[in-house]
């Protein structure tokens, strides 16, 4: 009878073992390129030129390398090697003026920012020059409840990451609503919904990249609205984690021109990079205060040689990357 036992229950450990390792192996990719090199960094908590106050947000054109400065309330500019190179913004709520901003789109020759407090999108010369803003708070068509990022297409249509009213609106450039992902002011966590959607970007084709921020994951729809995928954790439910392909708070995204992903993934204090169709491909960085390590990452953007940057919340500086071998 006690080896009956001990077979049987040898039997149930062994069935568990392999139930665990077919579970590993189906929901924790491994990595399919080289990781990243750390090159730089660059800032330090303060006021002046070249410091931060938990930079939230970034994004590089022509060269240079724009800096959301939340608590600041400006957006700071540098070369790519991180000198300083001018500032613009001050607290307020007028043009030109700002109050947290967050995450940061170029398009068009133009900087679009998702200022937070203000409930609105402000768009400025890539010399600073206050062009325009698009919205207001609410809940209503076109307007917002402290967004956070926004991707802005060919055509010049928005897409904004309508964080407190868990959607993503589509608006035309003059800001006139066009459709929106998601119900107003509802959290879920079935495809399509939201719980707090933090950041959009655009594929090379047009689709539609959302972070969607306390759900753990990325979503993709298609131009025409329709959902095509999740990922982040398994069959991206909403759990967190600290494994390959899983998420503990998605804060920023952006795409490379061959529409690779890299995903800010800010309680893992790191940067993940996936195919366009959502495979895991490599991660880098980890939490820390020495080189190439983050304390909570807020931001990612990417060059054309595929040099990355990041805004290292935390550690209140910027980090610069480049491929491995």
């Amino acid at each position: 009878m006690g080896r009956k036992f001990l077979k049987v229950l040898g039997g149930f450990f062994l069935l568990l073992v392999i139930l665990l390792m077919g579970g590993w192996f189906a929901f924790v990719p491994s990595a399919k390129e080289p990781g990243y090199v750390f090159v730089k960094a660059w800032g330090e908590k303060g006021s002046g030129p070249g410091q931060f106050d938990d930079p939230t947000g970034i994004a590089v054109a022509g060269g240079e390398v724009f800096v959301a400065d939340s608590r600041n309330d400006r957006i700071q500019v540098f070369d790519l090697d991180g000198n300083f190179k001018r500032s613009f913004g001050k607290p307020g709520e007028n043009l030109g003026e700002l109050k947290r901003p967050m995450n940061l789109r170029i398009a068009g020759g133009e900087l679009y920012v998702a200022e937070y407090w203000n409930d609105r999108i402000q768009v400025f010369g890539l010399d600073g020059t206050p062009h325009r803003i698009i919205g207001s708070g609410g809940n209503g068509p076109g307007q917002f409840s402290a967004p956070g990022g926004i991707a802005v297409a060919a055509n010049g249509d928005l897409f904004v990451a309508d964080f407190y009213n868990q959607r993503i609106q589509q608006l035309e450039a003059d800001g006139t609503f066009v459709r929106q992902w998601g119900t107003t002011g509802e959290v879920g966590i079935r495809a399509g919904e939201f719980n707090y959607p933090t950041d959009v970007a655009l594929a090379p084709g047009g689709a539609v990249i959302v972070g969607d921020g306390y759900n753990d994951r990325v979503q993709v729809f298609g131009t025409d609205g329709e959902f095509l995928r999740k990922w982040g954790g398994p069959f991206g439910m909403n759990i967190f984690g600290p494994f390959n392909g899983w998420f503990a708070t998605v804060t920023s995204l952006t795409v490379d021109g061959q529409g690779m992903i890299f995903v800010a993934d800010f309680y893992n204090h790191r940067i993940q990079k996936f195919a366009p169709d959502g495979t895991f491909l490599t991660a880098f960085g980890g939490k820390g205060t020495g080189p190439g390590r983050f304390t909570y990452i807020t931001a990612v953007a990417v060059t054309g040689n595929g040099t990355v940057f990041a805004a290292d919340f935390g550690n209140n500086r910027i980090q610069k990357w480049r491929p491995g071998q």
